[in-house]
């Protein structure tokens, strides 16, 4: 997602030259910043509203990097669409729609602005704080967990076609296949079995699908749960909570990824009882406008 050479938003007097832009509302938010919305909103520095926000990021005449926050998120929403499109997009969004700029950047952009210095964050006597940095995803840890959640999310289909389903046994015994590793290289993936009685399946999956059935009878903090589109009329749900990412479809299995579990990605079979689990978590889902 980037914008045109020339795009610029103008704020404060300094105009900022557009490099690319995301969504930060309960559907849909960087995960690397968090489990759920108010956390992502936390890392931020911004307040939880409740039809989220935009961010734009790009740099200054003087190369700096700054991320302005506006509160026009549907303007926001057709950039990146049309920029995934291949077409081009000039996000202007009115003064009046700012919330707030913010120095540094929160995520990691792999381009830059032509013409002018290199990215670097603002000097510390122009600012009114810290500048924004991305997380640190170096080493395996809750950022570089939910960035792997998010590939397989992406690439669900080739992460599917790596499980064999007679590999998921009735008795819950694990069985194991090598696929491709969020990270990169390969990593090696620990089938479960249906995880659905204290004795079957593996011991953090258990802890997993117990919390995850634990936000059906009490809400868990907006974003925690979300639900988005699945070819058929299935959908795609994302769950997350305190060191752990799920990943499933509504008609078929789970992922699993754990913090203490580095790298390890663990398939859920349905069994008897993730499917009712996984109708009950799209349910409560928060799902794009």
């Amino acid at each position: 997602m980037a914008g045109t050479d020339d795009e610029a938003v103008t704020t404060a007097d300094e105009a900022l030259y557009v490099l690319t832009a995301v969504l930060l509302t309960p559907a849909q938010f960087p995960s690397v910043l968090g489990d759920d919305y108010p956390e992502a909103c936390a890392a931020m520095g911004l307040a939880p509203r409740a039809d989220g926000y935009g961010l734009v990021l790009g740099q200054d005449g003087a190369g700096a990097r700054w991320t302005v926050v506006i509160d026009d998120v549907s303007l926001v929403a057709v950039a990146i669409a049309s920029w995934d499109c291949g077409m081009e997009y000039e996000l202007s969004p009115d003064e009046r729609a700012v919330v707030a700029a913010l120095p540094g950047w929160p995520l990691a952009v792999a381009v830059a602005a032509p013409d002018v210095p290199a990215p670097h964050d603002p000097a510390p006597e122009v600012t009114d704080g810290p500048a924004l940095s991305p997380p640190d995803t170096s080493t395996w840890g809750p950022a570089q967990r939910r960035l792997g959640a998010d590939e397989i999310a992406l690439q669900w289909a080739a992460w599917r076609e790596q499980i064999n389903d007679e590999e998921f046994s009735a008795r819950g015994e694990s069985a194991k296949a090598t696929g491709p590793s969020p990270q990169g290289g390969e990593t090696e993936k620990t089938a479960s079995g249906s995880g659905d009685t204290p004795h079957a399946g593996h011991r953090g999956v258990r802890r997993v699908l117990a919390e995850a059935r634990a936000y059906v009878d009490s809400p868990p903090p907006l974003g925690r749960v979300r639900s988005s589109f699945a070819p058929g009329d299935a959908r795609t749900l994302r769950a997350d909570g305190p060191g752990w990412s799920m990943v499933a479809r509504t008609d078929d299995i789970a992922f699993v990824l754990l913090d203490e579990e580095p790298g390890e990605v663990l398939p859920v079979g349905r069994g008897p009882e993730l499917p009712g689990l996984l109708e009950a978590l799209d349910k409560i889902a928060v799902r794009p406008i």
